[in-house]
């Protein structure tokens, strides 16, 4: 589709990246009659863990998912009984429970919120197992260069996260250590009871001296769980070298003292990984380069005590499928990318809150008030 009077072509669109916001992406735009291609360097959708269980919010997430057409899908998958809140201080001491949700933030486990999107897409939109060898600039556009072939795109898109390949095309931003690094646990309710009456409907809290524990419900009877604690950079690329039995014996370091009810979640789990916290600066943003731009983390990666992160990459995705095909040309992109800018800014000044007052030096304190402000509608 060449835009009435401008000199650019964006009928070749590649998205590098198959999380939700480049599908989520790729959907939109085939809505609207393009074809894009989806780069993903998984060879499978199983091939690795997906995460979580996700929130999705109504005037974000939710909203992007009915634009996309897929709110039925949505609506049947989500669960909207697991946003329950419970938080603990160090003793086993009970400081807030709200099993009613005080915001419509019905919960979806990453991988199933995967699915529906790579559902919606047109067959072979997705290429599985393609890691980008380099890009080029050509005559108008880019060319990708793959392991089996090249290609040419008017526009690239990065999807592709934290360590985004995209981003490094536009400037030489890297993602700042938070000081936090996250223990990722597993359990089956079944084999785990005493989890599963800790966690009640939805996600569990334990903080005390930059320290936490939390237990998110997820579906198919899983919980996902994460211990929580402050290290340096160095102590955190170490912990990444240990066994998980190893890790286990740091964490029970850590949280000794922490009443037996808390530290069952290290003691009786499965250990998947260990995650230091990275993000860019707060307000980043990066000089707008015709035929290439980004989305979702590769954008704006932050940690995740906001709960905005998938959120805004599919509000993301909205705003840029519109600015592709608004026959504006790049002027339109590069609004789009004001915009992007500007709102994960908002964000990732609360997910730096929200991170500093998990891991406090004062204990459950800015936790438990934040909670309260929450049920409070502040």
């Amino acid at each position: 589709m060449y835009l009435k009077g401008h000199n650019m072509a964006m009928d070749r669109i590649a998205i590098v990246g198959g999380g939700p916001g480049g599908l989520i992406l790729a959907r939109l735009l085939q809505l609207r009659g393009l074809s894009p291609v989806v780069f993903e360097r998984d060879t499978h959708p199983e091939e690795r863990p997906q995460g979580g269980s996700l929130d999705l919010h109504s005037e974000t997430g939710q909203c992007a998912m009915k634009q996309a057409g897929l709110e039925t899908e949505f609506a049947a998958a989500s669960r909207p009984e697991d946003q329950g809140d419970r938080l603990y201080d160090i003793d086993g001491t009970l400081l807030f429970d709200c099993n009613e949700p005080t915001d419509n933030r019905p919960e979806i486990d990453r991988t199933v919120l995967r699915r529906i999107l790579l559902d919606s897409l047109s067959p072979d939109t997705v290429r599985w197992g393609c890691r980008i060898a380099k890009v080029t600039s050509a005559d108008k556009g880019f060319v990708i260069v793959g392991d089996e072939r090249d290609e040419h795109f008017d526009v690239i898109v990065g999807a592709d996260g934290a360590w985004s390949y995209v981003r490094r095309l536009l400037d030489d931003a890297i993602p700042v250590y938070e000081g936090v690094t996250l223990v990722e646990l597993g359990f089956d309710v079944e084999r785990h009871p005493a989890i599963d009456r800790l966690t009640g409907s939805g996600k569990m809290f334990a903080a005390g001296d930059n320290c936490a524990l939390i237990t998110q419900r997820n579906g198919h009877n899983h919980i996902r769980g994460y211990a929580g604690l402050r290290l340096t950079e160095d102590e955190a690329k170490q912990w990444q070298t240990l066994s998980p039995e190893q890790v286990r014996l740091a964490l029970q370091k850590a949280f000794a003292g922490w009443a037996p009810m808390l530290t069952d979640i290290i003691e009786t789990d499965e250990i998947i990984g260990v995650r230091p916290l990275y993000a860019l600066p707060v307000g980043y943003r990066w000089k707008s380069r015709e035929g290439l731009t980004l989305l979702g983390d590769a954008a704006h990666l932050m940690s995740p005590f906001s709960g905005e992160g998938v959120n805004l990459a599919l509000t993301d995705a909205v705003d840029l499928a519109e600015a592709l095909t608004s026959g504006g040309g790049w002027t339109a992109v590069t609004r789009c990318e004001e915009k992007i800018s500007a709102r994960a800014a908002t964000a990732a000044e609360g997910a730096a809150r929200g991170l500093n007052g998990a891991f406090s030096s004062e204990g459950v304190t800015p936790l438990l008030e934040h909670y309260r402000a929450r049920r409070l509608g502040n």
